[in-house]
């Protein structure tokens, strides 16, 4: 008898520790509130958020944007100018990152060696139209390497074509500011509001 006993009160004991709380150590449950009362029957305003999701804004491409470079110093044999562009259209577009700049002339692209600048970096912007975004550039005008010294260093540019970020068809801009030495490395940074 006294094993029966012992033996149903172990049955017992694992019973009542299987079926025990279930819910693990840490777990809480927050139901949401609301500090707003429920509308009454005779609320008839439109709800404050319907749900819907604003339109995405549009990228800034080629079709939206104008570009041109000014030169903004020179010394030493170092150039420094700024690729200016500017919202030709009549929405507000966004731009984020680097662009792509090749020189050309009437013979086809002229060598040109990108190099990506941190200062500044990558920031989004949001162009009203009629806003402007600038990049900075520098470039070199002394021969390097097997440049000619007599003469132009690399055949001069009449305008560079612009891949705005994250796009694929480029705008054109003129080129007055002469050849680009070193093989045509130019720096650029990332576009920031101007």
């Amino acid at each position: 008898m006294t094993r029966r006993l012992i033996a149903c009160g172990l049955l017992v004991l694992a019973a009542v520790t299987a079926c025990g709380d279930r819910t693990p150590d840490k777990a809480t449950q927050t139901l949401p509130t609301s500090t707003t009362p429920p509308p009454s029957s005779s609320d008839t305003s439109a709800p404050a958020n319907s749900g819907a999701a604003a339109p995405a804004m549009k990228r800034c491409d080629s079709t939206a944007l104008k570009g041109q470079v000014d030169p903004t110093d020179a010394g030493a044999g170092n150039r420094y100018g700024k690729f200016v562009v500017t919202n030709s259209s009549t929405a507000p577009c966004t731009l984020n990152g680097y662009s792509g700049f090749q020189l050309e002339n009437a013979s086809g692209a002229v060598p040109t060696k990108l190099e990506r600048k941190a200062d500044p970096g990558p920031a989004a912007l949001t162009l009203a139209p009629g806003g402007k975004a600038s990049a900075n550039l520098h470039w070199g005008v002394v021969p390097s390497g097997s440049e000619p010294v007599e003469g132009p260093c690399q055949p001069e540019p009449s305008k560079a074509v612009a891949i705005p970020p994250d796009e694929t068809v480029p705008l054109s801009l003129p080129w007055t500011l002469g050849p680009v030495c070193s093989g045509g490395r130019i720096e650029i940074s990332a576009f920031y509001a101007s």
